[in-house]
């Protein structure tokens, strides 16, 4: 390993060696520790090449080849060559073969300035670092010199290795980092062996290699999240054999992680009929009491209602008119909505026959629209829309497992109750199998501001659009405007959504500016999953030290309950 210290200490010299204060040897040193630092750079960025291919699979092998890198390239090689250029100084110092040739050795003989004197002294005839830190033979004002030094730029550097870890570590799970600079840690303990006066010139020659290094990393860039949503493949175990063959268990019906909008959608079958409460009448005419509207939309109108047997405030949706695929529609909303159980999903109660036309009976709920929330009150802060995004992103997979797309999520779509808890209303164009007729007049399905480029463009929708539309309300949240921004027309909307046009309304100084880009994205494959936006954005309030169950907008004061001064969106479930 000397001939390799005396080579790297050669190569140095011949990169960097101006003939000024304080010697060309010393100057040489300096860069023989920027070259040191490219060890762990080199190491970083084979971690970053190989997480494009595993993403944030971290099993036995991926971890081991890790720790392999950040032992070989953070620890052993820097260690190695700083005690070997050390070495070198020394063993010229007492007249040695250092390794040098004979040109080299005779420069180490000059003396440049009087604080330094001759270099060879100079840099290999000191204590080392051990005994110059517990052991100062100097003075006060020296020893501070060497504190700073030798204590003060190897915490620098360390930091900036941190930083290169986290770097290589990006759209994944930290803690494999530590793999790459805890080594680092054990280098600069393991370093004190070193000439003092030899170290503090590879220090820094060291720091700022280590902050240019994190550009090479960083060009490298994160795994796409085609990789990350790769789903794990297990082994299967080897059969066993049975007495009595065994009928294999249905399938589950889910989507892929990064289903495209024109793959085929595995959609949950049609239950039957919606159970009927005990106590509930065919007509309904006399069950419900209607008191006042609360809004109405392309499909119906929405009913603040009393159920009289129950005594419980409800909402009646209403069909505008009461036609065969009027009455097919809802009822399908009434299954898709029955499939669905998660708390932060509109419940779904009944389904029953109005005076004037079938009603379905959902839970009411007692608050304003995200959008009237954002418009009163301001843009929400980074916080709050981690947990908007959070909350909506479970609650859009609970659905999706049970085969149902929303298709329409917008910001007038999420009610904030007066705890401030997020609830994604108005199913009434989910998708569940059976419905591919209902779209067949060729009727836009979602708002132009808030529908995804591939749904604007006529093909099928699919979770990754439903995933789309979510960034985009919280893209709203944070900045009040839709993601494209506005257009003069629905229909100039539409066209800028069919034509892809990139987003120009996000909102940059958010936390959470890089994932919405990610799932903003206009081809669906690209973009992150809902449960990797969940576990990114959890992620992310966990390290800021916040819960992801915290109300969204400030606490709205609960008022009496009362039919007349209750309040509610402008537009309800329509």
């Amino acid at each position: 390993m000397d001939g390799f210290a005396s080579w790297l200490l050669s190569l140095a010299h011949t990169l960097f060696n101006p003939g000024f204060c304080p010697g060309d040897w010393v100057f040489a040193t300096s860069a023989a520790g920027a070259l040191i630092a490219l060890f762990p750079v080199l190491g970083a960025v084979i971690v970053a090449v190989m997480r494009k291919f595993t993403g944030n699979r971290y099993d036995a092998a991926t971890l081991g080849v890790i720790a392999a890198v950040g032992f070989l390239m953070v620890f052993l090689l820097p260690w190695l060559a700083a005690n070997g250029i050390s070495g070198v100084y020394r063993a010229a110092f007492a007249g040695k073969d250092s390794g040098l040739s004979v040109a080299e050795q005779a420069t180490l003989g000059r003396n440049y300035c009087g604080f330094i004197g001759v270099q060879s002294e100079y840099l290999g005839g000191g204590q080392n670092v051990f005994e110059t830190l517990f052991y100062p033979s100097g003075s006060k004002l020296a020893y501070g010199y060497y504190l700073g030094a030798l204590i003060g730029l190897p915490v620098l550097s360390l930091f900036f290795v941190i930083l290169q870890a986290r770097t290589a570590m990006r759209r994944g799970q930290k803690w494999p980092g530590r793999l790459l600079w805890v080594p680092f840690v054990a280098f600069a303990l393991f370093s004190s062996t070193v000439e003092a006066n030899t170290a503090v010139h590879l220090w820094l020659g060291f720091l700022p290699m280590s902050v240019i290094g994190l550009i090479p990393i960083a060009i490298v860039g994160p795994p796409p999240w085609a990789v990350i949503n790769r789903p794990k493949q297990e082994r299967r175990p080897e059969p066993r054999p049975e007495p009595t063959p065994q009928p294999p268990p249905p399938p589950q019906k889910q989507y892929a992680p990064t289903a495209l909008a024109s793959a085929p959608q595995q959609l949950a079958a049609a239950p039957g009929a919606v159970p009927v409460p005990p106590g509930s009448t065919a007509n309904g005419s006399d069950r419900y009491r209607r008191l006042r509207r609360l809004g109405h939309g392309g499909f119906g109108t929405v009913w603040q209602a009393v159920d009289n047997q129950l005594g419980r405030t409800v909402a009646l949706k209403i069909a505008h008119a009461p036609d065969r695929d009027t009455e097919e529609r809802m009822r399908r909303e009434a299954r898709a909505l029955a499939m669905v159980n998660h708390p932060n999903c509109v419940r779904v109660y009944d389904l029953v026959e109005e005076p004037d036309g079938l009603a379905l009976v959902m839970e009411y709920l007692d608050g304003q629209a995200l959008a009237s929330a954002v418009d009163a009150q301001g843009p929400l802060d980074d916080v709050a829309a981690g947990r908007l995004w959070a909350t909506m992103a479970g609650a859009l997979a609970a659905a999706h497992e049970k085969g149902v797309l929303h298709r329409d999520v917008k910001p007038s779509n999420v009610i904030v109750d007066p705890e401030g808890a997020p609830h994604l209303i108005d199913f009434g164009i989910a998708r569940s199998r059976g419905d591919s007729t209902m779209t067949a007049t060729g009727m836009m399905i979602g708002t132009p501001d808030f529908v995804a480029p591939e749904q604007a463009a006529g093909a099928a929708a699919s979770p990754a659009s439903d995933a789309w539309q979510l960034a985009a309300t919280v893209s709203y949240a944070l900045s009040g405007y839709p993601p494209r921004g506005t257009r003069e027309s629905p229909m100039a909307a539409l066209m800028a959504a069919a034509r892809a046009e990139p987003v120009s309304r996000l909102p940059q100084r958010s936390a959470h500016a890089r994932l919405l880009m990610a799932s903003l994205d206009n081809e669906p494959r690209r973009r992150p999953t809902l449960d990797t936006v969940r576990r990114e954005v959890e992620g992310w309030l966990a390290r800021a030290g916040k819960s992801p169950d915290g109300p969204v907008t400030r606490i709205v004061p609960r008022q009496p309950q009362s039919s007349a001064t209750r309040a509610m969106p402008p537009r309800r479930g329509a």
